[in-house]
C-alpha cells in the first residue's frame, strides 16, 4: 500500500463542504487501489484573517513544504477584500513553491448539456502561466487621495517563465490532440505580447507534430463560445488564462464542475489542487454546493501523485453518474444535495 500525506486547507464558505466530499472520494478510491491518505488540516482562511490579522502564519510555507500535495477548498469572504485573501494565501503558495503551471481541464459531460449549442464533444485544457505576467507586484500609487491620484501596474514576462509554460503546453498537446492555441494581444500590447508570440513561435518549431496557432484574446473568447469543440490545449498568460478558464467552465455548464491544479512540474515542491468555484457565501451551509469540481480536482491530484488508474476511475465515476442518473445540484438545474452527488460517485466507484 502506498501512502500520501496531504495538507488540507478547507478555507472559507463552501470550501469546507467540498473538501469533505473530495476526501470521502479519495478514501473510497484509496480502498480500491491500496492507497492510504493522511490529512493534516490547516485553518488558513478569511476567518483566520479577521481573527488574527493574517491568512496564514509567517511560517506557513514551511508547515506544508514536505507534504505530498496541498488540497484547497476555497478562499474568500465578503468582509475581506479579495486582494487581501489572494495575496495573503494563494499567491504566496503558488510563488513560494514555484507552481508555475495552472492546469484547468474543461469537459462537457454526457447528460449535462452546456448552455451552448455545439456540434461536437468539448474536451479542452487551459494551461495558464501562474507566477508572473500581469499579476506582478511591480507598480504603485502616487498622489493618493488627491485629484491627481494615479496607479501604475506593470506586467512582468521573462524568457524563462514564458518558455517553460509554453514547453509544458506543447508537451501536453503532443499527448492529446496535437493542437495548441496561444492567447495573445500583440496588436494592442506592444512589448509583452510580441515577446510572448516570439517565444511561442521559437518553441513550437521544436515540436513539429503540434499544430500551433495564435489568437487575439478578444477573438479567442468569442470563438470559445461559438465553437468550443474546436479547441484542444490553450496556453495563456496569467491574466488571459484566468479569464479563459472561467469562461470555458461556463461553456461546460457550471463553474461548479471546474477543477484546477497549481503544479510544480519539477516536483521540487508540493503542488496545490483546488476547484475554481470560489467560496460561494450565498449558499454556505445549505448542503447544495456542487462537489464535482473538488472531486475532479482530487482526480487530478491522484494522477500527479502517480496513480493514473485511480484518477481515471474517479473521472469515469463522475461521467457515469451524469450519464445514467438525474442527480444534479441546483447550479445544474437540479435539486440534489452535495451529499447525494458525492454518495452516487462513491457508489459508482
Amino acid at each position: 500500500m502506498r501512502s500520501h500525506r496531504i495538507a488540507v486547507i478547507p478555507g472559507d464558505g463552501i470550501g469546507t463542504e467540498v473538501c469533505a466530499a473530495a476526501r470521502a472520494v479519495l478514501d473510497a478510491i484509496g480502498r480500491k487501489h491500496a492507497i492510504a491518505f493522511t490529512y493534516d488540516e490547516f485553518d488558513w482562511s478569511c476567518a483566520r484573517y479577521l481573527a488574527e490579522g493574517s491568512m496564514m502564519p509567517d511560517d506557513g510555507l514551511d508547515l506544508v513544504r514536505h507534504h505530498d500535495a496541498i488540497f484547497l477548498g476555497a478562499v474568500g469572504a465578503p468582509a475581506v477584500p479579495d486582494h487581501v485573501s489572494l495575496w495573503g494565501l494563494l499567491i504566496p503558495i503558488r510563488r513560494g513553491f514555484q507552481q508555475f503551471v495552472n492546469l484547468r481541464p474543461i469537459r462537457v459531460f454526457d447528460g449535462v448539456p452546456g448552455p451552448l449549442r455545439t456540434s461536437g464533444a468539448v474536451d479542452l485544457v487551459v494551461v495558464r502561466e501562474n507566477v508572473e505576467g500581469e499579476y506582478s507586484e511591480v507598480g504603485g500609487r502616487l498622489y493618493r487621495g488627491t485629484a491627481a491620484d494615479m496607479a501604475v501596474q506593470e506586467a512582468v514576462f521573462t524568457r524563462a517563465g514564458v518558455t517553460r509554460i509554453v514547453d509544458y503546453a506543447l508537451e501536453l498537446a503532443e499527448r492529446r490532440g496535437g493542437r495548441l492555441t496561444s492567447a495573445t494581444k500583440s496588436n494592442g500590447i506592444i512589448h509583452t505580447m510580441p515577446f510572448w508570440d516570439e517565444i511561442v513561435a521559437e518553441r513550437s518549431a521544436t515540436h513539429p507534430g503540434v499544430i500551433t496557432r495564435a489568437e487575439h484574446i478578444d477573438a479567442l473568447c468569442a470563438k470559445l463560445v461559438l465553437g468550443p469543440e474546436g479547441f484542444d490545449v490553450i496556453v495563456a498568460s496569467n491574466l488571459f488564462g484566468d479569464i479563459l478558464s472561467d469562461l470555458a467552465a461556463a461553456v461546460a455548464g457550471s463553474i461548479g464542475l471546474a477543477p484546477a491544479a497549481n503544479i510544480d512540474p519539477t516536483r521540487t515542491y508540493p503542488s496545490m489542487f483546488e476547484p475554481v468555484h470560489g467560496s460561494a457565501p450565498d449558499i454556505v451551509g445549505r448542503g447544495i454546493a456542487n462537489p464535482v469540481g473538488a472531486i475532479w480536482t482530487a482526480s487530478m491530484m491522484l494522477d500527479h501523485l502517480g496513480h493514473p488508474e485511480a484518477a481515471a476511475d474517479v473521472l469515469t465515476a463522475i461521467t457515469q453518474v451524469f450519464a445514467t442518473t438525474s442527480l444534479r445540484t441546483p447550479d445544474l438545474g437540479g435539486t440534489a444535495t452535495t451529499a447525494d452527488l458525492t454518495h452516487a460517485i462513491i457508489e459508482a466507484l
